[in-house]
């Protein structure tokens, strides 16, 4: 018997409890400072099993192995169901590797029989290409048609065009001979509410017909949005960040990339950025693009039977989703990048730049903003910026640091009370109130009732000869004799004060709505809302240092670069780096947030002022705590998610955080020869476990390998409808070779083909910063612990959160999935 061979061998203790007890090894172990089985000992290779090579770390397994042992030596007939993940799930990264790898290699032995295996080979091979395409198409055109919707909806809401019912305010007045240039959206075709229903276009009766107008039309589109997300897709409300980040470092959510989700998601979206809620529809579009990509991710084997494979998809999907949101591919690529994937290859990064080339061309080609660019608010500055600037720059930095630090304490506390109080059980009605009180505030000021992407746009755009806007109400010299692009410095006129008012009036508007409405149950963006906010807060500045350079022109810092009657300040400069130093405050995003605001204004020349805003904006921020919005969400909503910019400095060790703990029940394992049917179905019905590690014997502890729970249910059920003469007391092998067994005894069961044969293991004197680092750069679902071989618990990921909690002196049970 294996044990009695072991005991010959010097191997042999009285008992698993023994263990605990000092001995030569452990010296030796701690003397060396070895922490991890990386190496076969002269131990293990006096095992029946010979030693296998598992990924990187050389991993020793008991029983006898005589074939190489891939995850992928399956029985003649493959179980069906074996290999696959239940709702709620992570991913095992290293075995859908090995599938991959395995899969690999059966096409490519295969390829030279035929033509038909050659050509199967290589539609294998291009179905990347493929799927990243067809995710580019459909992301571009989503994304056009939204948009395009968007615009209507939102003018909907002030009136409508009589000579084509589809066009928006600016489309309908574009073929219009009696428009004048002082009044270029009045138009005798365009019709408001108060015109159509009580004929008056001017007056207080007129005001207020287009005010309850308005608050109907916002009240009926958000209604409208919040019940179809509530019945048809509870997935489609939110931004979709926090769960896409969560999805791609390989947790499973059913349903949240689906087709339901994708139609209820693109059409609420419209019909929430038109209610006038603060929100916008740019990160709900990287939603958006992962539901193209996972739907066509179906249509290629080689994605949808992998796990892994699907989330390259994702990443791609994601940089075109960005691309589409802001017209910005190469930032887009950046943003999957540093912001959401967990994986990203070199193959997975082409794929990205491919889609969101892709995505980019759709759109373009669609032109959905009428000005044959990418984006809506591309602006030209002819001014450079000066070394001065800096300071102003580096503070609209602090301010969106601060913003950031504010927005995310304060919108974390509203969701977490939302979870906690009644309010949150009644979604409808929270919505109809933020919106009811979003549209009553908002239609006074013109700069709130305005499309937030329209205010955004005339806050970057600098002050020109044809610029009518209240913002552009300088007092004009009366000796100008000719008009030209650089108009130099004038004094604000009374139209310039007014619209600071009004802007700062609109500055604290956005900043209390956008906490209560981010997070509510319909499609909501974040990117949009806090770049409005940064515009405000830096056009007010802009125009500030403006003003200042001109009356006091003689200062020493002005007066080497400022001449009397030079364009020196661009306000609207000011608006672009401080909707940049917002956005990175609340994301901490960096080079992917420069990336997509130069590309998204064409300002190429202005990357050193956005890149020293955003850095200051990130460093105050991360002051009062490192974590962004969509992390700060993972963690409120629960999702096992491990964060790689987190870093892990406690000294514990692996035995402190495995379980069972001192108190807790022993570990629940498998032998593997010596037990039946009946035992293994009953540990699956008693405990909820995931997984059990399967041991040569209870009294050895020597470790054969892990299989998971549901192969195990998978197993049995398959075995009892197609195996004849498996009951309950047939005996359960997961040896390579069947114990002999009485005559009577009832056929045996061979379960060896789900085991996994090469499982992480660490030793107990581990440092958990080391076990930390793996579960991470692996993805990681389970690591068992050994001594001297045996094996004494199991961290899970879940273990490991838990454990990252405590040390961060936070509850542990707050890392359960909610």
């Amino acid at each position: 018997m294996e044990s009695e061979q072991l005991f010959h061998r010097g191997y042999y203790r009285n008992s698993y409890n023994s263990i605990t007890s000092a001995s030569s090894d452990e010296e030796l172990l701690d003397g060396a400072g070895v922490i991890m089985d990386f190496q076969t000992s002269e131990d293990d290779n006096l095992l029946d099993g010979d030693t296998v090579v598992g990924t990187h770390y050389t991993m020793t397994n008991g029983g006898s192995i005589n074939s190489s042992t891939h995850l992928l030596d399956l029985l003649d007939e493959p179980i069906p169901g074996v290999g696959t993940y239940d709702d709620f799930h992570t991913i095992d990264w290293v075995r859908e590797k090995c599938k991959d790898r395995e899969r690999h290699r059966r096409i490519n032995s295969k390829k030279k029989e035929s033509a038909w295996e050659m050509t199967k080979s290589l539609y294998d091979a291009w179905s990347g290409w493929l799927v990243v395409t067809l995710t580019g198409l459909a992301s571009g055109a989503l994304a056009g048609l939204i948009d395009i919707a968007a615009d209507w909806m939102t003018d909907l809401k002030e009136g409508v065009c009589l000579s084509a019912l589809w066009y928006n305010h600016e489309q309908c007045c574009w073929g219009s001979n009696e428009t004048t240039f002082e009044e270029r959206d009045k138009c005798p075709q365009w019709k408001t509410w108060a015109e159509l229903i009580i004929g008056q276009a001017e007056g207080p009766g007129s005001y207020i017909m287009n005010y309850i107008m308005y608050i109907f039309w916002a009240l009926s589109f958000a209604f409208l949005a919040v019940s179809l997300v509530k019945v048809f897709a509870p997935y489609a409300c939110g931004s979709g960040i926090p769960e896409i980040k969560t999805i791609l470092s390989g947790f499973i959510i059913r349903g949240y990339l689906g087709k339901w989700t994708l139609m209820i998601k693109t059409i609420t979206l419209v019909l929430a950025v038109a209610s006038g809620l603060s929100l916008g529809k740019e990160g709900p579009l990287v939603h958006v693009a992962c539901c193209c990509g996972n739907i066509f991710s179906y249509l290629f084997p080689k994605y949808s039977t992998n796990e892994a494979k699907k989330r390259e998809v994702l990443s791609a999907a994601s940089a075109a989703g960005v691309s589409v949101a802001f017209g910005a591919p190469i930032g887009g690529v950046l943003f999957s990048l540093e912001e959401v994937s967990y994986y990203f290859p070199l193959k997975t990064l082409w794929r990205s730049f491919f889609a969101a080339l892709v995505a980019a061309f759709v759109l373009r080609s669609i032109n959905p903003f009428g000005n044959s660019r990418l984006v809506l608010f591309y602006v030209e500055y002819h001014t450079p910026w000066y070394l001065f600037e800096l300071f102003p720059f580096i503070l609209l930095g602090v301010f969106g640091g601060l913003w950031g630090a504010f927005f995310i304490r304060a919108n974390i506390a509203w969701c977490r009370r939302r979870k906690s109080t009644r309010f949150g059980k009644y979604p409808v009605l929270e919505v109809i109130i933020v919106a009811a009180i979003t549209a009553v505030i908002a239609f006074p000021n013109p700069y709130t009732r305005l499309n937030t992407s329209e205010l955004i746009k005339e806050l970057f755009t600098d002050c020109g000869p044809l610029e009518s806007s209240s913002l552009c109400d300088y007092r004009n010299d009366m000796n100008a004799s000719k008009i030209v692009d650089d108009i130099p410095d004038r004094p604000a006129g009374i139209g310039v004060y007014s619209a600071i008012w009004q802007l700062c009036l609109a500055l604290i508007f956005k900043i209390i709505m956008t906490v209560f409405t981010f997070g509510i149950k319909v499609p909501s963006g974040l990117f949009i809302p806090s770049m409005a906010i940064g515009a405000i807060a830096g056009r007010i500045v802009g125009i500030a240092v403006e003003q200042l350079a001109y009356y006091h022109h003689d200062w020493f810092i002005f007066k080497e670069w400022c001449e009397v009657g030079a364009d020196c300040i661009t306000p609207g400069l000011y608006a672009m780096v401080g909707a940049a130093a917002c956005l990175g405050g609340v994301t901490r995003m960096t080079v992917s947030l420069v990336v997509i605001v130069f590309e998204l204004t064409g300002g190429l020349e202005y990357i050193v002022p956005l890149m020293a805003a955003v850095m200051t904006s990130k460093w105050v921020g991360d002051a009062f705590g490192r974590e962004g919005i969509y992390e700060a969400h993972i963690r409120l909503n629960g999702y096992p998610f491990l964060d790689a910019k987190e870093e892990f400095t406690h000294t514990t060790l692996a035995a402190d955080v495995m379980r069972p703990r001192r108190n807790d029940p022993p570990l629940a394992v498998l032998t593997q020869d010596n037990m039946t049917v009946d035992d293994i179905e009953n540990m699956i019905n008693e405990t909820s476990y995931n997984g059990f590690p399967v041991i040569m014997s209870k009294e050895s502890q020597r470790l054969v390998g892990f299989a998971l729970r549901r192969d195990l249910t998978i197993a049995i059920e398959s075995a009892r409808k197609k195996q004849e003469g498996i009951v309950g007391s047939s005996r359960v092998c997961f040896a390579q070779h069947t114990p002999s067994l009485p005559a009577e005894s009832p056929r045996p069961l061979k379960l060896r083909s789900i085991l996994d044969m090469s499982p992480f293991t660490v030793t107990d004197h581990t440092p958990m910063e080391i076990v930390v680092d793996i579960f991470r750069k692996l993805g990681l679902r389970q690591c068992l612990v050994t001594h001297n071989g045996r094996l004494l618990g199991i961290i899970t990921k879940k273990d490991i959160l838990r454990h990252m909690a405590q040390t961060a002196n936070q509850d542990p049970a707050s890392i359960m999935f909610n």
